[in-house]
């Protein structure tokens, strides 16, 4: 069960980030800094999923493979809601657009880069995309929360 649920998320979390860069390269849909951190997120959960399946460890390693993956699932969670909050603010208290990502990285102190990233900036309060009436933060707030009860439900059972 556990390597057969380390696939499924694994191929979720690559299924997920394949659209994301479909929305990105096909529809033009620039991700702002908290989307990029989002997507950071389901590459580090899709990657213990995929090494927890390959590796296929006794409980104690299930465990930790599951451990591992509800972390990276509560620091996407933490991405996720905090940009929700962004885009739930009235115009008037939106943060000012800042420099992207990569211009912050390349040319401010990693600490203060990652300071302005997660204060936000204008681009990550816009709504550029909804789905069933969720935006995008809405989604990747319930996958990292399903993929990650779903590692640690399989590393929980006995098979």
């Amino acid at each position: 069960m556990f390597r057969a649920a380390g696939l499924v998320v694994f191929l979720a979390c690559a299924g997920l980030l394949g659209y994301a860069y479909w929305m990105q390269y096909r529809d033009f849909l620039d991700p702002c800094p908290l989307c990029i951190f989002q997507r950071m997120a389901f590459i580090l959960l899709g990657c213990i999923a995929l090494i927890g399946a390959i590796h296929n460890p006794g409980r104690i390693g299930r465990n930790a493979y599951a451990s591992l993956a509800a972390v990276a699932g509560i620091l996407g969670t933490i991405v996720a809601g905090w940009h929700i909050y962004l885009q739930s603010l009235s115009a008037d208290r939106v943060p000012e657009c800042g420099p992207g990502l990569e211009f912050m990285l390349s040319n401010m102190p990693l600490a203060d880069a990652l300071q302005k990233a997660f204060t936000g900036s204008g681009e990550c309060a816009d709504v550029s995309w909804v789905f069933l009436g969720l935006s995008m933060p809405w989604w990747t707030l319930f996958w990292y929360l399903t993929l990650s009860a779903l590692m640690v439900t399989a590393a929980r059972r006995n098979t």
